[in-house]
Formats: structure tokens, C-alpha cells, sequence
């Protein structure tokens, strides 16, 4: 009896990935905007607050939901066990290890990181710049 042939594992729509990019983004700049927006118009705190919390559970569960998946196709087809012992493999399999590494290759989270990082100096310095010129 034949092993069924599972489905192989595909990289979300460029919508979805840079949508996903995107309200990461507005989040963690959201968050580094706080303090100043605190100084400029409290009033809108709670609410930036709010959409910064909101924003990362859904951003930081759909990164959660594509680790998953990358470590489900690595387990499922035993991807490490067979490249490390160069066995040969199925095309579900060889689709699993193609799916990862596209899936590495088109995520934008270096661009991210980066963003997240400039931006977090800037706060840093608009906050710094705030507190001895206001």
C-alpha cells in the first residue's frame, strides 16, 4: 500500500506577507510614539495604545502561525535527518524543503527589524530633544 502524499506547504500572497509587514510596522511605530504623542496630545495615548497592543497580537500570531508551519514541514518530512545524510528525497518532500527556503527568502523581516531599529533611536532622540527644549 502506497503512503498518501501529503500537501505540500506554500508561501503566503505577497498581500499577505507585506500586509502582515505593514501593520508591524504601524504597531511598532505606534509604540515608540507614545511618549510623544503623551507630550503633545495625551489624549490620544490610550487610543495609539490600544491599536500598538492590538496591532502586535494579530502582527506577532501570524508570525507565530508561519514558524509553525516551517516546523511542521521540517518534522513532517524529516527535512534536517535527510539533507544532513543526503538521502534522496520525495517531491512532497523536496516541495516541503522548497516551500522553506521561499518562504525565508521572500519574508521581508530584515527590512522590518531594520525599520523597527531606526525608529526606535528616533523616539529615543525626539524624547531626549523634548525633554530639554519644552
Amino acid at each position: 500500500m502506497n503512503k498518501p502524499e501529503h500537501k505540500s506547504p506554500a508561501v503566503g500572497s505577497n498581500y499577505r506577507i507585506y500586509g502582515a509587514m505593514a501593520l508591524g510596522l504601524a504597531t511598532a511605530i505606534a509604540f515608540r510614539l507614545i511618549i510623544i504623542i503623551n507630550q503633545l496630545e495625551p489624549d490620544w495615548v490610550r487610543p495609539v495604545w490600544y491599536f500598538a497592543v492590538l496591532g502586535n497580537f494579530l502582527f506577532f500570531y501570524y508570525r507565530y502561525s508561519i514558524t509553525r508551519k516551517r516546523k511542521s514541514a521540517v518534522r513532517k518530512y524529516r527535512l534536517i535527518e535527510k539533507v544532513q545524510n543526503g538521502t534522496p528525497m520525495s517531491e512532497a518532500e523536496r516541495n516541503a524543503l522548497a516551500y522553506l527556503l521561499q518562504s525565508i527568502d521572500r519574508s521581508p523581516e530584515s527590512i522590518n527589524y531594520l525599520i523597527i531599529s531606526v525608529f526606535s533611536i528616533i523616539a529615543i532622540m525626539m524624547d531626549i530633544t523634548m525633554m530639554h527644549f519644552s
